[in-house]
């Protein structure tokens, strides 16, 4: 069994048994993977936190259930695409008509998860260019897209993205990944085509009536004109070629969240926490005094020096030992909004893009 798995069963186990200590260590270890797989699902949806959180409490109190405490990585992550699932089936069974649909955009305060993870991974380059792209996806490939990316920066196994999709065979998953890598490096290349200094003039008229707005329609014309456009493919390749997509999210680390405390209660309020984008104070905070965890708290937060944690290891990596930027982050700009477009279902054109590995 891996040091990882060693320890989460460990932590599991305690926390079965009541010990406080051991749910916060679960909470400070895979609240950040929570985070950026809910985050990078609704890209910044108002509903991002709330599922989150639901997501936690969900685990905490359906411990008992969970057979193998090993197995406690996916079925969180199981938990938290059923959530994602979930608010989708409201949204679609509930639609918001009129001016009132504002509520069911992006939330402005927690911003465009693709700009917050350019921010706060400090992404420039082909990285920044993946992320960017990110946005030209199919809205059904947000899903996949936030387990795979996981699992291309090494958070997550084969076995956890398909079960993280409802349980389908690692063949099945590698299917709908290769797919959604095809999508993927077309909106590559759409992202260094329109970011050609001049541009070309031919994709200057073709875009003259888009709207700014990432879109799958879009996606399809502006590569329509690359693969056609022999001065655009050069651009796009560039001397090297793009690299593989894999290789750019190797190591790249989670987004963190701005974790504020846990009580040990078992209900929805008892875990307080903020993505890292909110510059808004949390309900019991004054503006002017932003809370920020210190360092030293292993629990809720307190004023006074606090207790040795029993489960700290600084020799374990990976998702049980979170970023340091968790405990003391830099919140950014907000970003602003990008809503999806909407677009046609037609395949996309082939263009000069990286061969997929």
């Amino acid at each position: 069994m891996h040091s990882d798995e060693r320890r989460t069963t460990v932590l599991v186990e305690a926390a079965r048994a009541g010990d406080a200590h051991a749910r916060d260590a679960l909470v400070r270890a895979y609240l950040p993977l929570v985070h950026n797989i809910v985050g990078r699902a609704l890209d910044g949806h108002a509903d991002t936190d709330d599922i989150v959180q639901e997501t936690m409490v969900r685990a905490l109190d359906g411990l008992g259930g969970l057979r193998d405490p090993a197995r406690f990585r996916s079925w969180l992550v199981a938990i938290a695409m059923n959530g994602i699932r979930r608010r989708w089936r409201e949204r679609q069974q509930a639609p918001v008509p009129g001016l009132d649909r504002a509520a069911d955009l992006a939330d402005p305060a927690a911003g465009d998860f693709t700009e917050v993870t350019i921010l706060r991974l400090g992404l420039s380059g082909q990285r920044r260019d993946v992320a960017r792209a990110t946005r030209w996806l199919d809205e059904d490939d947000r899903e996949l897209l936030a387990l795979w990316w996981l699992e291309a920066a090494g958070e997550l196994t084969r076995a956890e993205l398909a079960e993280g999709l409802g349980g389908i065979s690692p063949q099945h998953a590698a299917v709908r990944v290769q797919r959604m890598k095809e999508r993927l490096e077309t909106g590559r290349t759409v992202v260094r085509a329109l970011d050609a200094v001049p541009i070309c003039p031919d994709l200057a008229e073709t875009v003259d009536a888009w709207d700014g707005r990432p879109s799958p329609l879009w996606r399809k014309r502006v590569a329509r004109h690359v693969r056609d456009c022999t001065p655009c493919s050069a651009r796009v390749s560039g001397r090297g070629g793009l690299a593989p997509v894999e290789g750019l999210l190797v190591g790249l680390g989670l987004v963190p969240p701005l974790v504020i405390g846990l009580t040990e209660a078992s209900a929805p309020e008892a875990l307080a926490y903020d993505t890292v984008a909110s510059a808004a104070p949390l309900p019991g905070s004054t503006a002017s005094t932003p809370l920020s965890p210190d360092p030293g708290v292993t629990g809720p937060l307190s004023p006074g020096p606090a207790a040795p944690d029993p489960y700290s290891d600084a020799s374990v990596t990976g998702p049980l030992s979170p970023d340091p930027a968790v405990i003391a982050p830099q919140t950014p700009a907000p970003a602003a909004a990008r809503p999806d477009g909407a677009g046609g279902t037609a395949p996309d054109p082939a263009v000069p893009t990286s061969r997929s590995p």
